[in-house]
């Protein structure tokens, strides 16, 4: 039972919250057992398990957690076990900075079946907040480099492009998302195929990009799924 907190694994976690330390050792640490159950589903295996009140004192793990009401089950594990690769649908996100959108954008992705690929400048995937945001898909969804994916690459733009449900798309689509506050800039969009936009009624200029991407990757499944 580990009952100081000196002890060398708890020290561990505490550097896992700083991305610099997850970059330098290559790991990352989960916080709850929904978290952790989904990556033992997904055959991924911690390097460390902590369970309070089994192998470290309730009070010591509550001290080492982000979140608000203490998990029960912390874990650590290797980001060279996340999935990688590609699938017939990606979302390239170009320097999409909140690590909230970034997580609710690798669930949705989860939840259509599609991959993720990353610019440069994008949040940590396997950071506290981002994790939390994908509810688990970070041990589902593959993750690529922004140039990785293949595919005809579709702009999701606010205004002017083609309407997204007119847009004929067939083969493995790229669609590329840009960051919160900037969009898009020039050279990525000269780099794209094809411009489309969400259809909006209302006065509101744009959509928040995790929603901007989750209608994309809802479209183009509805398409995938008709007749």
């Amino acid at each position: 039972m580990i009952a100081s907190r000196d002890n060398e694994r708890l020290k561990l976690v505490r550097k896992l919250h700083d991305r610099r330390w997850r970059d330098k050792l290559g790991l990352l640490v989960v916080e709850g057992e929904d978290l952790a159950e989904s990556a033992r589903d997904a055959g991924v295996e911690p390097v460390e398990l902590l369970v309070a009140g089994e192998n470290v004192v309730p009070e010591l793990l509550a001290e080492v957690s982000t979140l608000a009401h203490p998990p029960r089950v912390v874990g650590v594990y290797r980001r060279a076990d996340l999935p990688r690769g590609a699938r017939p649908v990606t979302l390239a996100l170009w320097r999409v900075a909140d690590p909230g959108n970034l997580g609710t954008l690798i669930r949705s992705a989860d939840a259509f079946g599609a991959g993720v690929a990353l610019s440069a400048g994008c949040a940590d995937p396997t950071g506290p907040k981002a994790l939390r945001a994908s509810m688990g898909a970070i041990f589902r969804v593959p993750l690529a480099g922004f140039d990785e994916a293949q595919g005809r690459r579709v702009a999701l733009v606010p205004h002017g492009g083609t309407p997204l449900p007119e847009l004929r798309l067939a083969g493995e689509v790229v669609l590329v998302l840009g960051s919160e506050r900037d969009g898009l800039p020039e050279e990525v969009l000269a780099g794209c195929d094809e411009r489309a936009s969400i259809p909006q009624r209302g006065p509101a200029e744009s959509l928040n990009v995790a929603m901007a991407g989750t209608i994309g990757l809802y479209e183009l499944a509805r398409r995938a799924s008709s007749p």
